[in-house]
């Protein structure tokens, strides 16, 4: 059993690590977590002491085997919720993150499994984003950002990498949404913007920063 906290430090780890393969420093968790660089120290220590995560000298931190399956059966259960936030009851997804923040905490492997089987075994959760398996297994995207796109190819709209309720509030007024099909029409050399296509029916302008943070799968 793990407190909140260090579950939250956990997935946080995860994260930053790109997925586990690298060395994450104290002040990158801190300023992940909105805390102190000293409470975050203490943390590491509990940690280090359940072999969750392992020190490197002079570099930081990684979770070790059984630090990175903790961390993936806590996304797991994070996105399963969303699945069924936005499925089921209705939310946009915008609105499920915090929601799933708190349920994600709920320690059931029961639940878990039969939330996955009431669900249909969903591999992506509504932002895009991969579901782990019971064993850890997640289904990757070949995917690319839409700004490295080139002019007249087209992407089919996979996931988003920031999952700001502002954001993703700004993809719905664009009629963006994760299965979408964007063509890119011209990249407009003052600003790096991009004239796109969505859906073969309306045109529009976005910014570089807006097209970074957009998930495609090149279409031939």
């Amino acid at each position: 059993m793990l407190s909140f906290s260090e579950e939250n430090h956990i997935k946080a780890i995860y994260h930053l690590s790109n997925h586990a393969n690298e060395v994450v420093n104290t002040n990158s968790i801190a300023e992940a977590l909105s805390t102190k660089a000293a409470s975050v120290s203490d943390m590491l220590k509990k940690l280090s002491q359940k072999d969750l995560i392992e020190h490197v000298k002079y570099q930081g931190v990684k979770l070790t085997e059984q630090g990175k399956t903790a961390a993936l059966g806590i996304i797991r259960k994070h996105r399963l919720w969303e699945v069924f936030l936005v499925q089921k009851l209705g939310f946009t997804w915008d609105e499920v993150h915090d929601i799933a923040e708190q349920l994600e905490h709920v320690n059931s492997p029961l639940l878990t499994d039969r939330l996955d089987k009431f669900l249909g075994y969903p591999r992506f959760d509504p932002h895009g984003d991969p579901i782990p398996d019971n064993k850890g297994n997640m289904m990757l995207h070949n995917q690319v950002h839409l700004c490295d796109l080139g002019i007249n190819k087209k992407g089919k709209v996979l996931g988003v990498k920031d999952g700001q309720s502002s954001f993703l509030q700004y993809l719905d007024k664009l009629g963006v949404k994760i299965g979408s099909m964007i063509l890119v029409k011209e990249f407009i050399e003052f600003d790096s913007s991009m004239e796109i296509v969505i859906d073969n029916q309306k045109t529009t302008t976005i910014s570089k920063e807006t097209a970074k943070n957009i998930y495609v799968n090149e279409e031939n």
